[in-house]
């Protein structure tokens, strides 16, 4: 039990993290969703458990500590309630003057399910098309899903307004309050199916400070999707998706006066700063035994936007296809390519074109050999649009990159030993006639590394080197890296961790820069009666400018710290639920 002048301290750190009255202040969502409200009746009714600790690093350099301080001192407290099950969580940090507090925000997330019934209560997320909507919203919904018909409807808020004082130079961003109402229909399942969804979102104009309104307009939408697929065999099927936009930038400019336009008047004013605009795919979808290929179709109109996405890619088509197998039971296979243009309706100065393309294969041989190898492109292109490109500022590039992973194990009684081995070549070229190379890059990267696992001393030891060489415009850097590191558990308890790395880096940049770095780091950690950590860890490090130079004074650096810490984790208060008597069995 702790002791009450312990308790007392607590309660008045508590306090203060409740009231906050300086220093950082971060709120962390609680959300009380449908498996909380569900686990209420099999969760204790209060914990009160936290953790306090503290962190003391001392650092020096030989070049003076101009970029960090010589000693670093923090502590820390935190708290978490759990009221059957809904934990709130209250934290306090100091570092060097520095003070921060964490303290808990509600949210209500219930839905509440009855047969094929389901329903939205707070902050929730509802399945639309992905062309229309993929935001929360915070209001109610209900849903029907049986094994064919489905349909939902919700409504809600979808954004909070941010309408801080404009004349703080630390405002945030502004943004108006937003509403959304949607509606969805389906049916079928499988390879055959169809569903159509409805959302109408707009903003409220006076949710914003008139300050901020001359700046900002607030925005208005409808959208409607229908997605569906069909199977033309077992094997063999058809999917799609459209949707359509009508997005208004300015909700407060003029009306548009036509009976066209007027016909949905009711639920959507058409306004001289409306945009409409479609979004859609296709693709088709093989899928036999040992091999699986699909090939998709994919166009945005310029300036389709809706308000339920918080970011769409527009003004482009896409074409792609991709294909696997597997070859005698071990090789797999698997290949894709894909092209993007945009400037769909001509009105850009350039049309800009990029394909994607790779192929990759792995195959096990026997129990202890892995081969992984494959290879992967991009090639970008510039043509005319309005205008004609420039020959010599034209976008033509072209980049390669392969790679080989094999890897070996052995596993024995008392030793385990893996060889591993990585290879990558990149390649990135201008391929414009009137390029002078200066932005191609070739890079080369090759590592390999052994670890040996030592079963009785539950111990690993693992050394890797690895070597990178970068040829550039009339440069070239290598890099070569050692390492070995290891780790292992001691005491009865193995409540003792040591571990340790050594490595070694040269790197050279040719005719500018050679040095020479060496380092160790070793960490230690010690766990008493489950609740008291001592931690301590050191670093030394040192830096060899290797260049021939008469400047003796900046040949080399040492950096040393040194970080010792602890942590103590508790439980304040339980009050458990009485276990009831198992009732004794019947004669």
């Amino acid at each position: 039990m702790m002791s009450r002048k312990f308790l007392r301290a607590y309660i008045i750190l508590f306090l203060l993290v409740w009231l906050a009255p300086a220093g950082t202040l971060r709120a962390q969502s609680i959300t009380l969703g449908q498996n909380t409200i569900s686990n209420i009746s099999k969760s204790e009714p209060l914990i009160i458990t936290g953790a306090i600790g503290t962190q003391h690093t001392y650092y020096h350099s030989t070049v003076g500590n101009g970029y960090r301080s010589p000693w670093n001192n923090s502590f820390y407290a935190n708290m978490n309630v759990s009221v059957y099950g809904i934990s709130m969580p209250f934290a306090f940090y100091y570092s060097n003057n520095n003070t921060s507090w964490n303290f808990p925000h509600f949210s209500i997330h219930i839905d509440p399910t009855y047969k094929n019934w389901r329903g939205h209560f707070g902050r929730s997320n509802m399945a639309m098309s992905s062309y229309i909507m993929a935001t929360s919203f915070n209001g109610i919904g209900l849903e029907y899903n049986s094994q064919k018909l489905r349909f939902g409807a919700f409504y809600g808020q979808l954004r909070n307004a941010v309408n801080d004082d404009p004349t703080d130079p630390a405002a945030r961003k502004p943004q108006y309050k937003r509403m959304g109402w949607g509606l969805k229909v389906g049916y079928g399942s499988g390879h055959t199916f169809i569903d159509a969804y409805f959302l109408r979102a707009y903003d409220i104009t006076g949710s914003l400070d008139e300050r901020w309104q001359a700046n900002l307009r607030p925005q208005d939408n409808i959208a409607i999707a229908l997605r569906g697929g069909v199977g033309i065999t077992r094997w063999l099927n058809l999917r799609g998706n459209l949707a359509y936009s009508a997005f208004t930038s300015d909700k407060t400019s003029r009306r548009i006066e036509t009976t066209e336009a007027n016909r949905w008047d009711k639920i959507f004013d058409s306004r001289y700063t409306t945009l409409m605009r479609i979004a859609g795919d296709v693709s088709m979808n093989l899928n036999l035994k040992n091999f699986t290929a699909s090939m998709f179709y994919r166009m945005v109109q310029p300036d389709y936007t809706t308000l339920g996405l918080y970011y769409t890619s527009n003004n482009y088509q896409a074409l792609g296809i991709n294909a696997a197998t597997t070859l005698f039971r071990k090789i797999s296979l698997s290949a894709s390519f894909s092209g993007q243009e945009d400037n769909i309706t001509r009105r850009q100065l350039y049309t800009t074109r990029g394909f994607v393309y790779n192929a990759n294969a792995s195959t096990n041989l026997g129990e202890r050999i892995t081969l992984t190898a494959g290879y992967s492109g991009y090639r970008q292109l510039q043509t005319d649009g309005t205008a004609h490109p420039n020959d010599s500022t034209r976008a033509n590039r072209i980049m390669h990159s392969l790679f080989f992973t094999p890897n070996y194990t052995i596993d024995g009684t008392t030793l385990e030993h893996t060889v591993a081995l990585s290879v990558n070549y990149t390649q990135n070229k201008d391929l414009n006639r009137f390029a002078t190379g200066i932005s191609d890059v070739k890079t080369l990267a090759a590592g390999t590394s052994y670890s040996m696992g030592i079963k009785p001393w539950e111990m690993t030891v693992t050394t890797s080197f690895s070597h990178q060489q970068s040829d550039g415009y009339n440069t070239r850097y290598t890099s070569d890296i050692l390492s070995v590191s290891t780790g292992r558990s001691f005491l009865k308890e193995k409540n003792l961790n040591v571990s340790g790395t050594l490595s070694a880096c040269y790197n050279n940049v040719k005719d500018q820069m050679r040095n020479l770095s060496m380092g160790f780091d070793m960490q230690c950690g010690y766990t008493m009666k489950k609740v008291h950590v001592f931690s301590m860890s050191a670093g030394f490090n040192k830096y060899s400018d290797t260049n021939i130079s008469e400047d003796q004074s900046s040949r080399g650096t040492t950096e040393l710290s040194v970080s010792l810490g602890y942590n103590y984790t508790f439980s304040l208060l339980e009050i458990k639920k009485k276990s009831r008597p198992t009732p004794a069995p019947s004669l």
